[in-house]
């Protein structure tokens, strides 16, 4: 029998020797090993922490807060939290979130007593109140309603049609009396234009006549 010295790690926190198997990962199995079989504080605080196990047979993962099918609502790893991912036992129709919300406030008050004295002291102390002032609250004057006058009246007796072509043209009125304003105040600025037209054009032909006598003036130059 021939025997071999095999290294095997050892995990930092408790100095124990951790078993792998043929083909595992070392540091995977030192993982799980702190977080599921490790006895040392660190490690204990910290499972702690990772409260939530997850409910498939053979999972030891554990989770800091709880992961639920939607289906049968039991309490998975992320590994396993899919239906295909564990046996998932759907019992019935699915319910939402908040119907489970709805669910755990109806159990949480089943379970809370009820403080009869409280409620039976509040139903005397509202029976024990005066007819007068109940008959006040339900009984109300009548709120007067302001009459509705008519379309009619308020076009002065016209009808829609009426009332209609009476204010085009009324409008028609008001762009005719602006109309003439809107005319002379384009004639002062056309003439005005004109004037400018007129005076430049002169300018310039009195330009035109002072470069033509330069021309003409005779040279007093001579050649000897």
């Amino acid at each position: 029998m021939i025997l071999k010295d095999v290294q095997v790690p050892v995990c930092p926190l408790c100095s124990i020797p951790i078993p792998v198997k043929r083909g595992e990962m070392p540091d995977i199995v030192v993982g799980a090993h702190i977080d599921q079989d490790c006895k040392s504080d660190p490690a204990q605080r910290k499972r702690k922490i990772f409260t939530n196990k997850c409910q498939r047979p053979g999972c030891k993962q554990r989770e800091m807060m709880k992961v639920l099918c939607d289906q049968c609502h039991g309490n998975f790893c992320l590994k396993h939290r899919h239906p295909l991912d564990h046996d998932c036992n759907e019992t019935g129709r699915s319910l939402s979130k908040a119907g489970n919300a709805a669910i755990a406030r109806a159990q949480k008050s089943a379970k809370e007593p009820v403080n009869t004295t409280s409620s039976g002291a509040a139903m005397r102390s509202h029976v024990s109140q005066p007819t007068s002032s109940r008959s006040s609250e339900t009984v109300r004057a009548p709120q007067p309603q302001s009459p509705t006058v008519p379309v009619v009246a308020l076009q002065n007796g016209l009808s829609e049609e009426e009332a209609l072509q009476r204010a085009l043209e009324m409008s028609l009125a008001e762009t005719a009396a602006i109309q003439p304003q809107r005319c002379s105040t384009q004639e002062e600025e056309d003439l005005a234009l004109a004037r400018a037209l007129s005076a430049s054009e002169e300018e310039y032909q009195q330009q035109q006549l002072r470069q033509q006598a330069r021309s003409t003036k005779p040279s007093n130059c001579c050649l000897s």
